[in-house]
């Protein structure tokens, strides 16, 4: 942490030029119930956007209303001098967040008194506050007005994760209207609830805010153990704070990325086969060349290999491990329908490079499936599709600088 400061400003820029307080809850696909529908708007002109929430007319949101209570947030969000926007879960919404925090203590069908009882007596003051902050916008953003263009255009909210870093920053959320109505990867049940001042829009699952970095995920995941490893061996003799580590990248708040990480098993086949045919390049029967592959990729440490530097230089990883890194946000449901090629950080040392092919396809209003592609892939790779929090959810996963899908091959560049 004391590292991240001085990078804050740096980083966008130095992963460009490289060689080439809750965990986070990500939507549960199970939060609601069918496939939601865009509700008609309430017009409130007179009461400020908090107390809005505590009207006959808003009582689907009454357990939000308790939990800003709780945050020390009410008099905030009455400030008619300022227009918020407000991403709102519902009750059924809040009841599945509360039945999960409580690990099944507090029954989904229990009254809304004991659902307000928990929030007042189980969540502490300061995670009530950092959940809705990270759900508050400080402009008003009506739906008219939520883009559908790849990437998404980050808002910043009230939310600063590191005050003792600097007083300047703020977690972004990601509100779309492409494939539907979204914020990050949750989607939007009701849009344009207005109030004096500001816009309440319901959401279909309680969005929390990330606490940990992409690192930390890669770091002790026991499937991305070949993933750590290659990013160790692409920063060989550069410092964690040094210009150009993507360690250093994958810790720093001031990023802001996308990781399509393949899981060991495809990292095993990918070497196994590439370390053969160099073998059998070099005179080694196949049937033997593909023996010692397979033995010699059978571990992590075959980055760290000396008899294997040649052909796994540290420059080479780098340039693989940077093709599988977008310097944007990008969440599934945002993703085209059609495949389309969009740029990764390899880019920023070959710009004519056509980039990773992206595709989603969606069941109703849900991704059901979605794929990545390789320009030297035969075929696109399969994103893992499931949204669910770490450490065993594998799409979506929302941390501070960025989201990370796993993959089930390592896309190549050529």
């Amino acid at each position: 942490m004391k590292n991240i400061l001085k990078q804050l400003a740096s980083t966008v820029m130095t992963l460009a030029i490289i060689m080439v307080l809750i965990p986070s809850c990500n939507k549960e696909l199970n939060d609601i119930g069918g496939t939601p529908a865009i509700t008609p708007n309430v017009i409130s002109t007179n009461r400020a956007i908090a107390d809005t929430l505590n009207t006959a007319a808003r009582a689907n949101d009454s357990l939000y209303y308790k939990l800003i209570v709780r945050g020390g947030m009410l008099n905030t969000l009455n400030n008619k001098n300022v227009n918020y926007t407000l991403f709102v879960p519902t009750n059924q919404a809040m009841r599945v967040f509360i039945n999960a925090i409580s690990g099944g203590l507090v029954p989904l069908a229990a009254p809304d008194a004991i659902f307000a009882g928990f929030i007042n007596a189980n969540i502490p003051v300061a995670s009530a506050a950092g959940i809705v902050t990270y759900n508050t916008i400080p402009q008003a953003l009506p739906s008219a007005s939520i883009p559908s263009t790849f990437p998404n255009f980050p808002y910043p909210t009230l939310l600063n994760p590191a005050p003792a870093l600097s007083a300047f920053l703020r977690l972004n959320v990601y509100p779309s209207s492409r494939n539907g109505f979204w914020v990050n990867n949750v989607p939007l049940v009701s849009v344009d609830n207005m109030a004096a001042n500001g816009i309440i829009h319901e959401t279909g699952s309680v969005l929390t805010p990330p606490q940990q970095y992409l690192w930390d995920r890669i770091n002790v995941d026991t499937t991305l153990t070949y993933l750590k490893a290659a990013v160790l061996r692409a920063d060989s003799g550069v410092a964690v704070t040094g210009a150009g580590s993507l360690q250093g990248a994958l810790l720093n708040i001031g990023a802001n990325l996308t990781v399509y990480a393949p899981v060991d098993v495809a990292f095993r086949a990918t070497l196994t086969g590439a370390i053969a045919q160099a073998l059998i390049a070099q005179g080694v029967p196949p049937a033997t060349a593909l023996a010692q592959a397979t033995f010699l990729a059978s571990t992590p440490a075959v980055f760290s290999n000396p008899a294997l530097f040649g052909a796994l230089s540290a420059q080479t990883i780098k340039g693989i491990v940077v093709y599988h890194l977008m310097g944007v946000r990008a969440f599934n449901n945002n993703l085209p329908t059609t495949q389309a090629n969009f740029p990764t950080l390899l880019n920023g040392a070959i710009a004519q490079h056509p980039g990773i092919g992206l595709r989603a396809t969606f069941t109703g209003m849900f991704v059901s499936a979605a794929t990545v592609k390789g320009l030297g892939n035969a075929a696109a790779a399969d994103i893992a599709i499931n949204p669910r929090p770490a450490p065993n959810g594998s799409s979506d996963q929302n941390y501070l600088n960025g989201v990370l899908h796993k993959i089930n091959q390592v896309l190549l560049p050529q």
